[in-house]
């Protein structure tokens, strides 16, 4: 078992890093990047330095609320905010270490264990890289740009004057009420729309989005692309779900900007 450095990471970590170090004799880099990933972010001017990762075992806390009503469970969306922003920062830690601008490529997974329904890993994985430059492309927190783009996708932000910050994300877990027995059998044999779940899963999804749009704002943004929505029940039953929203926040490297198509896009997929 190894202690937590005074960063916060694992010692082993630390170890693995530092045989990652650019420059370091013999060292070689890690990428979960394909090869025409790789070749499209080495392309736009970044070199991979080494697959970085964050992790973090949460457990999630006891939510209590009236079952009767559409409500939004405020513990276990704080739970599972704050467990990922836990594994995010651990990767950027790491993304630190190795002196990286940003890292691409991520990954953010979450596992409930067979410990029990309320414990989950959350993990962050991605390839951190530097630019060939020598400029900064780190974000106004002063922290190396994490960005879920795909290499191709990245590839193409970069060629047309777009930087990637950072991901953002906003989650919402809600409960759904329960249908009344008079309810249930007032539309047995009926199309009819069931307004209250309806509602629900709306104002949930609503909820998601506007903490995304807001982390982007904080990093003044133009805009977030390649959003993803997510819905998840996890451990917690059938009326009981989580809303997770998560794209990368961009700006234009120059404020006059305008989009420029490449001359020539040239495609690595087949």
């Amino acid at each position: 078992m190894t202690e937590p450095t005074a960063g916060g990471l694992p010692q082993d970590a630390m170890t693995r890093l530092s045989e990652l170090q650019p420059g370091r004799p013999g060292s070689i880099f890690t990428s979960d990047l394909t090869v025409n990933e790789f070749l499209l972010v080495k392309q736009a001017g970044f070199t991979p330095v080494g697959m970085v990762l964050g992790s973090s075992i949460y457990h999630v806390g006891i939510q209590v609320g009236r079952w009767s009503q559409n409500q939004e469970l405020d513990v276990l969306s704080q739970a599972m905010y704050h467990a990922r922003e836990l594994a995010m920062s651990r990767m950027e830690q790491e993304a630190n270490v190795l002196g990286a601008d940003g890292i691409v490529g991520v990954r953010l997974e979450v596992e409930f264990k067979e410990w029990g329904a309320d414990i989950a890993e959350f993990l962050a994985v991605g390839t951190a890289v530097k630019a060939d430059d020598g400029t900064s492309w780190r974000n106004d927190k002063g922290l190396p740009f994490t960005s879920d783009l795909s290499g191709q996708d990245f590839w193409t932000l970069v060629q047309t004057g777009y930087a990637p910050l950072g991901m953002v994300m906003g989650t919402c877990v809600y409960h759904i009420a329960h249908r009344g027995l008079g309810n249930v059998l007032s539309n047995v044999g009926k199309n009819t729309e069931l307004t209250q779940f309806t509602q629900a899963l709306y104002d949930a999804r609503e909820l998601a989005m506007e903490r995304m749009q807001k982390e982007a704002e904080e990093l003044h943004a133009e805009g977030i692309v390649g959003v993803q929505l997510h819905q998840r029940n996890h451990s917690w039953g059938a009326h009981t779900t989580e809303f997770f929203s998560i794209g990368t926040a961009v700006r234009p490297l120059r404020a006059d900007h305008v989009i420029t198509p490449p001359s020539m896009v040239v495609s690595l997929d087949n």
